[in-house]
């Protein structure tokens, strides 16, 4: 990058800085969303939490079709990353 370009753009520089951090917390959450561990985690959280809690069977129902939905789709991004890598 030449000298003008670098004093022409440096304006933007805080709306490329607000794009960037924008997308660094978007891949953060999306890895915490779809890490299997992390669902298997709140799956057996889920478990000790209905059992304390006495949450009602349509209400763990809900949750842990959401819970086994996420995990699906985390292990098929796996699955297609590792085939992407041959």
């Amino acid at each position: 990058m030449g000298l003008i370009t670098g004093l022409l753009t440096l304006p933007l520089t805080p709306v490329r800085a607000t794009a960037w951090l924008a997308q660094q917390l978007a891949e953060e959450a999306d890895r915490e969303l779809f890490d299997e561990d992390r669902i298997r985690r709140e799956l057996v959280e889920l478990d000790l939490r209905a059992d304390e809690e006495g949450l009602s069977q349509e209400e763990r129902g809900r949750l842990e079709d959401d819970l086994l939905a996420r995990l699906q789709v985390a292990r098929r991004r796996r699955t297609a990353a590792i085939e992407g890598e041959f």
